[in-house]
């Protein structure tokens, strides 16, 4: 692997237990709340973020992941805890689900960061230009679970 690419993972790594550091001492029910003015909670957010970089990579290479289809209906692009079901994971599952997810996208994609598909939205057409779009994704949630923290 690059340098580069080791950096690349290094801050995915970083960011993803900051991530999760925001909302380690948070319970079950305090993930679960709304705030007024509010459409998501930490606990979407979370689960939102899980299936980002996966549809991204699915997106880019045409190659299903492992990700079940309904994590798309309950935290895809638009939806909200409405959406949620009794099988949606819990705000521990999507903890543990996050917390494994660097690591096993760099056992199953680590050796092809740099292979190029054809293009997709922003031009981008490589794992690791998907992987540095979805660092700026993650950290625009973390601020929106900050906020959410604030009216906890």
């Amino acid at each position: 692997m690059e340098p580069r690419q080791e950096v690349l993972f290094k801050q995915l790594e970083t960011y993803r237990k900051e991530l999760l550091g925001a909302v380690e001492s948070l319970t079950e029910e305090q993930a679960e709340i709304i705030p007024a003015r509010f459409r998501n909670n930490i606990r979407w957010n979370l689960g939102h973020l899980y299936l980002d970089q996966l549809l991204w990579i699915e997106a880019l290479t045409k190659v299903p992941t492992a990700i079940s289809k309904q994590f798309n209906q309950w935290f895809g692009f638009g939806t909200t805890p409405a959406n949620f079901t009794e099988e949606t994971p819990s705000f521990t599952e999507l903890k543990v689900l996050l917390q494994s997810q660097p690591q096993a996208i760099l056992e199953k994609y680590g050796a092809d960061l740099e292979k190029e598909y054809p293009p997709i939205d922003m031009g981008m057409q490589t794992i690791e230009q998907v992987l540095i779009r979805t660092i700026f994704h993650e950290g625009m949630h973390l601020q929106a679970i900050n906020d959410l923290k604030k009216f906890i």
